[in-house]
């Protein structure tokens, strides 16, 4: 475990930086936003390379960007109109996606600045956020604590803790931007999703509310194929998401910490599996990404990566037989995602 100072906000607040390493993999974490700046993992011939998208300074971070590596709240994705009823009162939230809210509003999680813990006899870091009462127009002050870890598999764990003094609701999920290439067109990647259903959505990617399966169409992930093998056919759904910008509805259990995605990438040798306690995964092909100066020399270019968003479902607040994400007074909201890189 290593920490510095990373650079300053325009406020003179210190915003550090923690490079976790067990020998395997690297990984370097933020306090602006909980951001995941750098994740290196090793190719077939064990040389190291930074497989996410990101910035090499800390202006960039601070201007406008397509959250690359944040963590996402109160209420990752989309509510619809950004309009909510909780215990029979009416919550209205920034419109900043359309019509719609998302990923917590003008300045959301992935704005402003975390408290940090170091966490004992392990590589890791807790960073944690006192979301006060009304901010954003939520209800409640909550408490988010999110541990970065790197395991003995191998593998970057994250796990979210929250709780509130008020009826709320909250949807956390990082937004990392992946390429196991480390630069280019990311459509090559084989992907496979353990999902049989995604939530269809409306023009403005809002859910439908609908489950549909994802058998004899383009949503099909079941088995490894690269992503780019069914994006530009003649579909709806593509046509609304400029691409894949959608909800896959996970087979197993809500809560219980499985095995929900895999990833391959031939060129290097690199392979990531994907596990989380969570009910959905949001595949974002970066279909908006448009000459992003990025890390080093690299320019960001619509699909030179993808994310993999572990969450629950859009509009859930929204959408009665949706998982709830309502989180009570005295309960506890814990989700756990781990980003495994087999050797």
């Amino acid at each position: 475990m290593k920490k510095a100072v990373f650079g300053k906000t325009e406020d003179g607040e210190e915003v550090h930086i923690f490079h976790l390493s067990n020998g395997k993999i690297e990984a370097e974490i933020i306090t602006l936003g909980a951001i995941l700046k750098s994740l290196k993992t090793p190719d077939r011939n064990g040389k190291l390379g930074d497989i996410v998208l990101g910035f090499d300074k800390l202006e960039s971070y601070l201007d406008p960007h397509p959250c690359f590596g944040t963590v996402n709240g109160r209420f990752a994705n989309r509510i619809a109109k950004g309009r909510f009823y909780l215990k029979g009162f009416e919550f209205n939230l920034a419109i900043n996606n359309g019509p719609n809210h998302l990923h917590g509003g003008i300045k959301g999680f992935d704005k402003v600045l975390w408290d940090y813990e170091l966490v004992e006899g392990v590589e890791g870091v807790k960073l944690i956020y006192n979301s006060p009462h009304g901010e954003e127009g939520y209800p409640g002050n909550l408490r988010v604590e999110v541990t970065y870890q790197l395991t003995d598999r191998n593998g970057l764990k994250i796990d979210y803790r929250a709780e509130t003094d008020q009826d709320t609701v909250l949807n956390l999920t990082n937004h990392t931007y992946f390429n196991l290439a480390l630069e280019g067109n990311a459509m090559d990647h084989e992907l496979k999703i353990h999902a049989g259903a995604y939530t269809p959505t409306d023009k403005d990617n809002i859910p439908t509310g609908e489950f549909f399966p994802v058998s004899d169409s383009p949503f099909d992930f079941r088995e490894f194929k690269r992503i780019s093998q069914h994006i530009g056919v003649p579909h709806e759904q593509l046509d609304y998401g400029s691409g894949y910008d959608h909800n896959f509805v996970l087979n197993g259990t809500n809560g219980v910490f499985r095995l929900v995605a895999e990833v391959k990438e031939s060129m290097t040798g690199r392979n990531m599996e994907v596990y989380s306690s969570e009910p959905g995964l949001q595949l974002y092909t970066a279909n908006h990404l448009d000459g992003i100066k990025g890390k080093g020399d690299l320019v960001y270019n619509s699909r030179d990566a993808f994310c993999l968003e572990l969450q629950h479902f859009p509009d859930s607040p929204n959408q009665p037989h949706f998982p709830s994400t309502r989180l009570k007074p005295g309960a506890a909201y814990r989700q756990t995602t781990e980003y495994r890189f087999p050797l």
